[in-house]
């Protein structure tokens, strides 16, 4: 075999190599990679949030009486927003809002028109049937419209947009909040992220294989107000990924110097 032809064989091979390295750290990059027992995996269980200390709650009352409606409602203003980062933010002017209800540390709110109402533990529907209880001598056929206004999750770490999120629809799932951040990084430990909760005046940890379609079984699966997420880098791949980035530098160095030799024999 003449020179030329040993160097176009070696361009291919490097070539070759490449293109195998790539498909084979793809691999590890992918979500779910088990086969997914959709029998056993069918089932969606939406865990209705509940109120804790701190949370603050926009309450509007309904009733068949607007003008005896209004001493339990909490005076609208109009306001300036510039807009802000993350899911829900909103910007302009001219917008209206209340300042809402916050659950103090005793787990009260303090309700416009009826004083203290413990609300620490319940749910948007249980505090509609304490309302009506408070409510229903005073007006005919009241009804509620019930938001956490703080409904936020917090991801930090290895992804590519970490921030506070804020979430309009007061439902999230871990899937939903790795895209909301830009997904994860190529270094990214997709084996053990963690999930940090605050609930019942306690801290909890869990972890989830984002891996593994058992995700979906977990009770951090869909995550809860305040929640915060963490992902963690992957030492190991970082250091294999730039062990690899040191192969591909030298492979293209060793491919430009390979078609150099190969230009310059064949001008001879």
């Amino acid at each position: 075999m003449s020179l030329p032809q040993l160097s176009v064989a070696f361009v291919a091979f490097l070539i070759i190599t490449m293109a195998t390295s790539s498909c084979t750290n793809l691999k590890k990059l992918q979500y779910l990679q088990d086969p997914i027992d959709t029998a056993r995996l069918n089932k969606m269980t939406f865990v209705e949030p509940v109120i804790q200390k701190g949370d603050l709650l926009n309450i509007i009352v309904y009733s068949d009486n607007p003008t005896a409606t209004a001493l339990y409602n909490q005076p609208i203003a109009s306001v300036s927003s510039a807009a802000g980062g993350g899911a829900g933010a909103t910007g302009g002017s001219g917008q209206t809002s209340t300042a809402g209800y916050l659950v103090d540390k005793d787990g009260n709110i303090q309700f416009q028109g009826l004083g203290p109402i413990h609300v620490d533990g319940l749910t948007k529907f249980q505090l509609s049937d304490t309302l009506d209880e408070r409510l229903k001598p005073f007006l005919q056929h009241p009804y509620y419209n019930i938001r956490f206004l703080n409904y936020k999750i917090t991801i930090i770490g290895d992804v590519n947009k970490p921030a506070v999120y804020s979430i309009p629809s007061e439902k999230v799932t871990i899937l939903e909040a790795i895209a909301l951040a830009g997904d994860l990084t190529l270094t990214a430990n997709r084996q053990n992220v963690l999930i940090v909760r605050e609930q019942n005046g306690k801290r909890e940890f869990g972890r989830i294989d984002l891996t593994k379609p058992e995700l979906f079984n977990s009770p951090f699966y869909q995550l809860k107000q305040n929640d915060v997420v963490y992902v963690d880098l992957t030492k190991k791949k970082a250091a294999a990924l730039n062990e690899q980035s040191l192969r591909y530098i030298t492979f293209a160095t060793s491919i430009i110097s390979a078609v150099a030799l190969i230009i310059t024999i064949f001008r001879n």
